[in-house]
């Protein structure tokens, strides 16, 4: 008998017996994006296996390690070396390839795939990983009760079978084109430690991947060893890892520049060419973009003229180069230039402040005042009064309300507020155009809440154009998405302002094989310290 699992369709899950697997057949281009095995590692000889790599972290450790619910900068980079999911996304290239899978899944029909084990992996604790912790794994994040964030990401999934103790059956709602590019979304655990003590789960976390958690310290550092037990396609190349939680940027430069660490992440912009002169430093384009997004609700707000007006209003030229020394890209779509899916927006917001007062004089708008809400993350707070000379300089009398992310999304969630400016970058989960713009457009707390767009014709609209796109492919596909780029441009309710380079500095002297990654945080999956 076959176990499995199926998506609840009232908040819980039932064990029932699956029927005879059917006979399957190769897969042929199911994913969305193009697959590719790991980089060659370094050759053996060019590395101290016994060595310890030392690296510099920017953002503070909190929240659970759980794969489950983690979404913190720290703990989703950490979860890259301690978990697998059957099919990952590589974190420098997003492509996906075979993890804990032996490899790609197998389709048996447009909606049923089947995926082999890899054979003889274990976790952390020696356990063996089985298909039962395959659908455990999925069934808890696919259970609406869970409250994880990743549940909407997989929700074309219908069923997760155990054929025997090395295979799974998955099957869809429907064609799904993109499911090697996200069958990572879910990590896989093992069932009876989770169960055990899900709490102690998620601050000792318990993965299959090539280093385990040692321990966690916040405002210290974060201590990784290689699982000498692993045998998957991206063993370590490192006896360990200190993750040294610097969140205050001299010290982390310092550190850097002073070889205490072998690479950090944030390079403050101001560094940048002073650290050049010690260290390798890059900055790479990344999806992470800082958009200003509006209350619907609010007039005269609700008038897609006023939304256009702002962002025509904004030299974004002057913005970049100013605040962010040029460390960033000015938006002319949803995603940046850098992505394969880019298609340039019907509306592009080029600097236009004569346009921006005509389309606030012909929707009958005069003497707007407004109140600003950013967080106070440093390389927002460098823009922002920047963002409000522009808004001044075409009669909108902006003040400004700089405060802690959370503070802010208080105010916002509270209804009171009118215009706000914010940094996100959800890619770090996955680069697909679906899930980039389910993030903020998905049936969530943005479009029904702080947007309030979501009982428009124009969402609905948008979501039928979501709901296509994910079951076409290729051209088709493309073009239906390119519709949605332009409906976000166009109505302009959440949209980006620019897309961010991310600088990082390492060492290539002291490290082997080492990439920075377009998005927060650090990858060391690959990398070696260069034997002396």
């Amino acid at each position: 008998m076959n176990r499995h699992v199926t998506r609840a369709r009232k908040g819980r899950f039932a064990m029932v017996i699956a029927g005879t697997v059917a006979a399957s057949v190769a897969l042929a281009g199911c994913g969305g994006g193009s697959t590719a095995e790991p980089e060659e590692s370094a050759a053996a000889a060019e590395i101290d296996t016994d060595a310890i790599i030392e690296a510099g972290i920017s953002y503070s450790l909190n929240g659970s390690f759980d794969p489950m619910i983690a979404s913190g900068a720290v703990t989703v980079a950490a979860n890259w070396h301690v978990f697998e999911g059957l099919v990952d996304l590589d974190p420098v290239t997003k492509k996906p390839y075979a993890a804990l899978a032996a490899d790609l899944p197998t389709k048996v029909d447009d909606t049923t795939y089947e995926i082999d084990l890899r054979a003889d992996a274990t976790f952390h604790n020696g356990d063996p990983v089985t298909a039962d912790d395959v659908v455990f794994s999925y069934g808890r994040v696919l259970d609406p009760a869970s409250g994880s964030l990743f549940t909407t990401y997989i929700d074309f999934i219908d069923t997760v079978t155990a054929v025997d103790d090395d295979t799974v059956r998955i099957t869809t709602d429907y064609p799904y084109s993109l499911i090697n590019d996200r069958l990572g979304i879910v990590k896989i655990v093992p069932k009876a430690v989770v169960e055990a003590d899900p709490e102690a789960f998620g601050a000792n976390p318990v993965g299959s991947g090539p280093y385990a958690l040692v321990s966690a310290t916040p405002e210290d550092k974060i201590v990784f060893e290689r699982y000498d037990d692993y045998n998957g396609p991206r063993p370590a190349l490192a006896a360990g890892m200190n993750w040294n939680l610097l969140a205050d940027a001299s010290a982390r430069v310092t550190a850097m520049s002073t070889g205490t660490i072998q690479a950090m992440e944030d390079v403050p912009y101001i560094d940048v060419d002073a650290l050049a002169s010690s260290a390798d430093v890059e900055s790479v384009q990344s999806f992470g973009l800082l958009f200003m997004m509006f209350n619907t609700d609010v007039a005269p707000f609700d008038d897609v003229r006023v939304r256009q007006a702002l962002f025509y209003a904004l030299d974004m030229d002057k913005i970049i180069e100013t605040g962010l020394l040029g460390n960033a890209t000015a938006a002319t779509s949803f995603l940046p230039e850098t992505y394969p899916n880019y298609h340039e927006a019907s509306t592009v917001y080029t600097y236009d402040p004569e346009k921006a007062e005509s389309l606030l004089e012909e929707a009958g708008v005069e003497d707007l005042a407004i109140t600003l809400l950013t967080t106070d993350t440093g390389w927002v707070k460098e823009i922002a009064p920047l963002v409000k000379e522009s808004l001044d300089a075409v009669g909108v009398k902006t003040t400004l309300d700089i405060g802690q992310s959370a503070s802010m999304y208080e105010k916002v969630d509270s209804g009171d507020y009118t215009v706000a400016v914010a940094p996100g970058d959800p890619s770090v989960f996955g680069s697909d155009p679906d899930l980039l713009m389910n993030w903020w457009y998905g049936d969530n707390v943005w479009t029904n809440t702080r947007t309030n767009w979501s009982d428009t014709e124009d969402y609905a609209l948008l979501r039928e154009l979501l709901g296509t796109a994910i079951q076409q492919e290729g051209d088709a596909q493309q073009e239906t998405w390119n519709e949605a780029f332009d409906l976000l441009s166009d109505q302009a309710v959440l949209y980006p302002l620019l897309h961010r380079k991310l600088p990082t500095a390492w060492s290539s002297q002291e490290l082997v094989g080492f990439q920075p990654v377009p998005t927060t945080g650090l990858s060391f999956l690959d990398v070696g310290v260069a034997a002396k």
